[in-house]
């Protein structure tokens, strides 16, 4: 027996007739071949319950914070807070909480994150002031890195490797979705009830989730090494200071301490790296940028998401100020971008088991940037029409993309390493969007006149260099 793995030896009840071991006929329990119906459908609902609280949470707060700032009696730019903390706290622990799961099992990460979330949303739904409701947030964010950092890596377990590919696209459609209706739903809890209902409204859904999970998500085979905590202290700061540092560049008044932080940060990831090169399965992964697929697929996705941000920000500005339409008109015309990613990321999805990720991904990036460009060329005298399916091929292409570049990141990875790659895949989304958010934000500083057309041309731009890097990935094959 000497030499073999431990999960095809045969267990103490593993006998014959005759009451003797039978290791020959005992087949090796295989997790990564996914779970059994109906054990996978509630595995998915799980996953899926926590992703939209999650990603819900990141954005919904948005609508609610004039009123917020009324009630609690505080001014509009510390208002903003409620915001920021969530999804620089989520940003920070991603990479450490996507170690631990590694370390510990995913399933303990993730349940453990639907705990801290749920008791999160309750503390922001009694919060009196607003010092309160920001540590709230805090700990809401927590619980949101937790599930989001070994999400990926679940639906890994959870389907087959045949079937990955759906999986992923069905991840996907849950964020799309999710995204799209997110504003609508915020106004609608808004127009029922006051602004601590928009947490309260977790809780039954972080109860429900945290009970089903028990039985139906799968159990992962934890790795023996320790948590590097230095390491983790180490990377918050540089991926907080990284943030701070874009988010500064685009106000005039924090440009200079903006640029500093940036430069701290650089500094101090690089000696972050030099720590955790030569280690087995450092807490960033940088032992998975040994493989060209992955390094291709993390760029391309920090592409793509920088692209959306650049033109999500400017998009409403685009056409309010330059096209002429109403705040109702343009919440419409935008609306076909998050709809056309949601029915297309479930297609692409079952496409990415079939066909070539840097073929996908790559004719998303193309037909993301085409849609872009013929939105910057519009005049004044542009038509409803021809901005909707304008906005629709932009969210085609972002659809397109998404699936298999998240199926080719997390496959070209081996199974023990799939938390390092879940977190990495969040970080790398989260990262790409807060750059894009700064370059709209440096645009306008800049030219106030035509900034929001710049700044499509420039997402335009951007999606070009990531189709580039999509299409080059077709050498490996």
């Amino acid at each position: 027996m000497a030499g073999q793995d431990p999960s095809t030896r045969p267990g103490p009840d593993a006998r014959t007739n005759h009451g003797k071991p039978i290791a020959a006929v005992v087949r090796p329990m295989q997790p990564h071949q996914g779970l059994p119906h109906p054990q996978r459908a509630w595995a998915i609902l799980t996953v899926f319950c926590g992703l939209i609280m999650a990603v819900l949470d990141g954005s919904i707060a948005n609508i609610a914070l004039p009123s917020i700032s009324r009630e609690l009696n505080a001014d509009a730019a510390s208002t903003i807070w409620v915001v920021n903390a969530y999804q620089l706290t989520v940003t920070v622990f991603l990479l450490p909480l996507s170690s631990l799961g590694d370390i510990l099992g995913y399933k303990r990460v993730y349940r453990v994150g639907l705990a801290t979330f749920l008791a999160g949303s309750l503390l922001c739904a009694v919060s009196v002031n607003l010092p309160m409701l920001v540590a709230a947030r805090v700990v809401q964010g927590v619980g949101g890195a937790g599930i989001m950092s070994v999400n990926t890596a679940l639906v890994r377990y959870i389907y087959p490797p045949t079937k990955l590919g759906r999986g992923v696209g069905l991840n996907a459609l849950v964020v799309g979705v999710t995204i799209a209706v997110g504003p609508s739903l915020g106004a609608l809890i808004l127009g029922i009830g006051s602004w601590p209902w928009l947490f309260a409204v977790n809780v039954p859904v972080a109860i429900f989730a945290l009970a089903i999970s028990r039985r139906a998500l799968p159990e992962t085979p934890p790795q023996p090494h320790a948590f590097d905590i230095a390491s983790a202290l180490l990377s918050a700061v540089v991926i907080g200071l990284f943030i701070l540092g874009v988010d500064g560049l685009g106000h005039e008044s924090l440009r200079t301490a903006g640029a500093s932080g940036l430069v701290v940060s650089l500094v101090l990831g690089w000696l972050l790296v030099r720590r955790q090169q030569g280690q087995s399965a450092p807490l960033v992964p940088v032992d998975l940028f040994g493989s060209r697929a992955f390094t291709l697929a993390v760029a391309t996705s920090f592409c793509s998401f920088m692209t959306q941000m650049l033109a999500f920000v400017s998009l409403p500005f685009y056409l309010e100020y330059q096209l002429g339409r109403s705040l109702q008109e343009t919440g419409l015309l935008i609306t076909p971008w998050p709809l056309m990613v949601a029915v297309m990321a479930a297609l692409s999805g079952r496409l990415s088991d079939r066909y070539p990720a840097g073929i996908l991904a790559g004719t998303g990036l193309i037909m993301l940037g085409s849609g872009l460009i013929s939105l910057a060329v519009l005049g004044p005298d542009a038509g409803s029409l021809d901005i909707a399916w304008r906005t629709a091929l932009c969210g085609i292409g972002f659809g397109f993309f998404q699936s298999p570049n998240n199926r080719a990141m997390i496959s070209a990875t081996p199974h023990e390493r799939s938390g390092g790659a879940s977190g990495a895949q969040a970080t790398t989304r989260l990262l790409g969007q807060t750059t894009g958010t700064a370059i709209v934000a440096l645009l306008f500083s800049l030219d106030r006149g035509d900034a929001a057309r710049t700044a499509l041309y420039v997402a335009a731009a951007v999606a070009t260099v990531g189709a580039v890097v999509s299409l080059s990935r077709l050498r490996d094959r």
